[in-house]
Formats: C-alpha cells, sequence, structure tokens
C-alpha cells in the first residue's frame, strides 16, 4: 500500500501535505493531488501533475483536493483520471478519508525545515483572489497548538521553523483577545530557546503589528527576510486590487526596518498586467523592485479567475501581460544578482539543504563544500557568485 502526494502551490500546502502522507501512509494504494488555483497557470499544472500522476499509477485511486478541488470542482470532478474530490477544509480530516485518526508519532526525519500551519482562510476581498473561496474564512491556531507542532518538528530534528498561513498577518484576529502575530513568534521564541532559527512566509505590510515589527528589526533569531504580500507599485492599481496599503506605506515600512536592521532581504509578489494597467503604472510597478531592494520576487502574470470583480475589468492584452511580466523578472534579476554580488566576501550562517546547496539567514542560496551533512548549520563565507548561487 503506497500512498503518493504531489503538492502544488504555497508553503501552507507543503505543510498540509506532510500531515497528509502522515495520516494516509500504508492504508491504501492512492495518489492525491494537493492542487492550487491561484492563476490559471496553477490550474494549468494542476491538471498536468493529475494526468501525469495517472499515467505513473494507472492502478491506483486518484483524489484531488486544495484550492482547485473548490474552485474548479466541476472541471476537475469531470477529467476521466480523477476517481474523487477531497474538500480542501476536510483535507485534513481522517474520516474524509475513510481512515482512522492516526496516533501521535513523531514526523520523519531527514529535512531541514518544519512547515507550522498557524492560521487558514482569508477575510478580506482582493479583487482578483479566488483563495477565500478555496479556503474559506480566516482561522488560527492556538498558541499552544502552535507550540506544539513546533515541537514535534524540533525534535524531529529540524534547525529552522518556518511560520505560514494563507493570511499569516492576521493571526489571532478570530482567537480570544485577537491577540496578534507578534505576541505568537514571542511566545515561541521564549518556549524554544535553542531554535536557532524562525521564519515567516509571505506577510500582509499592511497588518504587521508594533511588536512583529520590533522582532523583525532586532531579533537575531527571527530571520532578516521579510517576503511582502505587495501585489504592485502603483496607488491607483492598489486601489482597485483592493488592497489595504499605498506605495508610500510599503516604502516606508522596509525604510523603518532597514533602518534598525541593514542586512533585511525583500522579497514580494507582484502581478504584471492587472486590468487597467497603463504604462504609468507599469512604470511604477517596475520602480518599486529597486526602491524596496526586492531580490526575491515571485511575479504574476495576471490571469481573471472565475468569479472575482477583476475579471470583470477592462482587461490588458495577454501578449501585454506577458511581455510586462517579463519586464518584472528582469528587473528582479538585475536587482537580486547585485546583491548577490555584495554577500560575496562575508561570513554567512548557512542552513545546509539536500543537493549540495542550502540558505543563509537572508534566504541567500548558498552552494556548500562536498559531503556537508543536510540539516546542518555552518558559517560560509562565499568568494563568487556563479549562475545565481553564491560559492565559497
Amino acid at each position: 500500500m503506497t500512498v503518493e502526494v504531489h503538492t502544488l502551490g504555497c508553503r501552507l500546502n507543503l505543510s498540509e501535505s506532510e500531515e497528509l502522507r502522515g495520516m494516509l501512509d500504508g492504508t491504501q494504494d492512492l495518489v492525491v493531488i494537493n492542487s492550487c488555483a491561484v492563476t490559471s497557470e496553477a490550474l494549468r499544472q494542476t491538471r498536468q501533475t493529475i494526468r501525469r500522476a495517472r499515467r505513473a499509477r494507472p492502478d491506483a485511486r486518484l483524489i484531488v483536493t486544495g484550492c482547485a478541488a473548490e474552485v474548479e470542482r466541476t472541471m476537475l470532478a469531470a477529467m476521466p483520471e480523477v476517481d474523487g474530490l477531497v474538500a480542501n477544509a476536510a483535507k485534513l480530516d481522517p474520516r474524509a478519508w475513510n481512515v482512522p485518526a492516526p496516533p501521535a508519532r513523531p514526523l520523519r526525519r531527514g529535512y531541514t525545515r518544519g512547515f507550522v500551519q498557524v492560521q487558514n482562510g482569508c477575510d478580506h476581498a482582493c479583487t482578483f483572489c479566488v483563495i477565500p473561496q478555496g479556503r474559506g474564512p480566516g482561522r488560527s491556531r492556538t498558541v499552544g497548538q502552535a507550540v506544539a507542532d513546533v515541537r514535534l518538528h524540533i525534535d524531529a530534528g529540524v534547525n529552522e521553523i518556518v511560520l505560514t498561513g494563507v493570511d499569516l498577518t492576521s493571526w489571532g484576529s478570530d482567537l480570544p483577545g485577537a491577540p496578534r502575530l507578534g505576541a505568537l513568534c514571542e511566545a515561541i521564541l521564549a518556549a524554544f530557546p535553542a531554535l536557532p532559527r524562525l521564519r515567516l512566509s509571505s506577510v500582509d505590510g499592511a497588518e504587521i503589528d508594533p511588536a512583529l515589527f520590533d522582532l523583525i528589526a532586532a531579533e537575531p533569531r527571527l530571520m532578516p527576510h521579510l517576503h511582502l504580500s505587495l501585489q504592485h507599485g502603483n496607488d491607483l492599481i492598489l486601489k482597485r486590487m483592493k488592497r489595504r496599503h499605498s506605495r508610500a506605506q510599503a516604502l516606508a515600512l522596509v525604510e523603518g526596518l532597514r533602518a534598525r536592521r541593514p542586512d533585511l532581504a525583500i522579497g514580494a509578489d507582484l502581478i504584471a498586467g492587472f486590468p487597467t494597467e497603463d504604462e504609468a503604472a507599469h512604470a511604477d510597478n517596475l520602480s518599486i523592485i529597486a526602491a524596496l531592494g526586492v531580490v526575491h520576487g515571485h511575479v504574476f502574470p495576471f490571469s481573471p479567475r472565475p468569479g472575482t470583480p477583476a475579471a470583470r475589468m477592462p482587461q490588458t492584452p495577454v501578449a501585454t501581460v506577458r511581455a510586462r511580466a517579463a519586464q518584472l523578472r528582469e528587473t528582479i534579476a538585475q536587482v537580486r544578482n547585485a546583491w548577490l554580488e555584495a554577500e560575496t566576501g562575508k561570513p554567512l550562517k548557512v542552513l545546509a539543504e539536500k543537493g549540495g546547496t542550502g540558505h543563509a539567514e537572508n534566504f541567500a542560496p548558498v552552494r556548500l563544500p562536498p559531503g556537508t551533512q543536510p540539516g546542518t548549520l555552518l558559517r560560509i563565507t562565499p568568494a563568487r557568485v556563479c549562475e545565481g548561487i553564491l560559492e565559497a
């Protein structure tokens, strides 16, 4: 009985797939596609993964879960390769899979960082986004539940914990007393004084609370790597997206943090070709990359998602969207390459991973000496950049 889980999309899906493997392992001959629907490309990749998995395992039962199983339920259910769908909200419930609740057991060893889901769902209504349809309203895990999950990963030997969520910085808004994410980070760091590295996944800059700001600015065990759900650099487009920050607020946030932590590395999600985006708006999108110093960029060519307000807005031509996305990626690559060159000659603390590479605290990629054991923390002084990776 072998269970195979294919993961698409976000770090939250990665975390949930680990739980699925533990829950389903050895129960049936099964292939699970933990899908994504954030863009039309993600949906294409989901369909492609389904077809590839069916060819590889023609006799296994193939089940689809994840966001695409909610947003595109009818289309996926009609695929001949698919035997069934499990609702996204139910995918970690053993009853949805007709299996007994698994006994508590240690997590498997052999991986380098632990993804801990502390939040799910979203209460916002960005005009381009289908995630609330796929994930439902915002829900937070309690401090006690989060600490217990962190303990499982630490007991499995990991040296880095990554906190994940659909809208991570809204954590706590549905809990008694409405605690903020900064309080959760403080609780985890206090509970595990030997934990060397705590990292945040994507955050909404508009929701960063004062305690979290102070931790990002000054806490050495909270990694100097902030990935912003930025989406655009033009104020009018941000309003049409129904985002809750302006360009000036994003710049002020990063400037304030860098004043106290100069080594802070910035990542950002950016959408190219949003409806009504003209050349001036695109220029603002390009210019905010250098203004913020974005070195970890995720560029999404806009694609209309079903049932969203943005799908009803005047659309940017597809060829223009693709060209602008390419310009955004090239601009990020230029800023990133200059940043990597500036990192040479500096001693970096690196967490070793499989394949002979690792990541520094600021998430710069580093090629490691042969034979380095995955999960090891070591200090490296890179001498050069080769094909986008720092090398000693």
